[in-house]
C-alpha cells in the first residue's frame, strides 16, 4: 500500500467518514473519525487532494484543511451522486466523493472566506428581525379586534403578551386559546 494522495470526506454532525486512495487507486484509508479527531487526522496526513461535498459546514472544514497544507475541492452534491456505486451510506458517499474529485470534468465550488460566511449571518439576522416585526404586528392586529391595544415598541408588546398569557383576563373570555382543536 502506498501513500494517500486523494481523500474523499463525507461530513456529518459528529462522525465523519474518510476514504483515501494511493496513486494506483488502492484503498489506503477507510474509516470513521469523530469531529474532535478530524484535524489531528489530517495534520498527520501528507499534503493531498481532499474532496468534500459542498454543504453548510464544508467551507469551515475546507479552510481548516487548507491551513494544514492540503488541496481541498468542494463539489455540489448532485454532481457526486452519480459516483455512488452501491446503497447510500456514509462509506459509499466518501468513496464516491473520492472518485468524483479526480474527474477532469468535475465542477467545483469556491471555498467561502470567513467574511463571506459572516454576510450570511447578517442576512439571517435581518430575516429574524423582519419576522419578529411581522409577528408583533399580527398580534397587535388580532388583539385590536377585541379592543386590546398597547403602545408601539417592546414594552407595548410585552403588555399584549401578558394579556394573552392571562387565562383569567375577561377581555379574552370569548376566545379559548387553550382549548384543543
Amino acid at each position: 500500500m502506498g501513500q494517500v494522495i486523494t481523500i474523499g470526506l463525507d461530513l456529518a454532525k459528529s462522525v465523519f467518514q474518510v476514504h483515501g486512495v494511493d496513486a494506483t487507486g488502492e484503498v489506503v484509508v477507510r474509516r470513521q473519525i469523530r469531529r474532535s479527531q478530524l484535524l489531528a487526522f489530517f495534520a498527520k496526513q501528507p499534503a493531498c487532494l481532499v474532496g468534500i461535498e459542498a454543504c453548510a459546514s464544508s467551507h469551515h472544514w475546507a479552510r481548516e484543511m487548507v491551513a494544514l497544507g492540503h488541496e481541498v475541492k468542494l463539489m455540489p452534491a448532485q454532481y457526486v451522486k452519480p459516483y455512488v456505486k452501491r446503497s447510500k451510506n456514509d462509506a459509499a458517499d466518501a468513496e464516491a466523493i473520492c472518485e468524483a474529485v479526480t474527474r477532469p470534468t468535475m465542477r467545483f465550488v469556491a471555498i467561502k472566506t470567513p467574511d463571506q460566511s459572516a454576510v450570511m449571518l447578517h442576512r439571517v439576522r435581518l430575516i429574524l428581525s423582519r419576522q419578529r416585526t411581522q409577528l408583533s404586528n399580527a398580534l397587535r392586529a388580532h388583539l385590536a379586534e377585541f379592543g386590546i391595544v398597547a403602545p408601539i415598541g417592546r414594552l407595548g408588546l410585552e403588555q399584549l403578551l401578558e394579556v394573552v398569557a392571562d387565562v383569567e383576563d375577561h377581555r379574552l373570555r370569548t376566545v379559548n386559546f387553550w382549548a384543543k382543536p
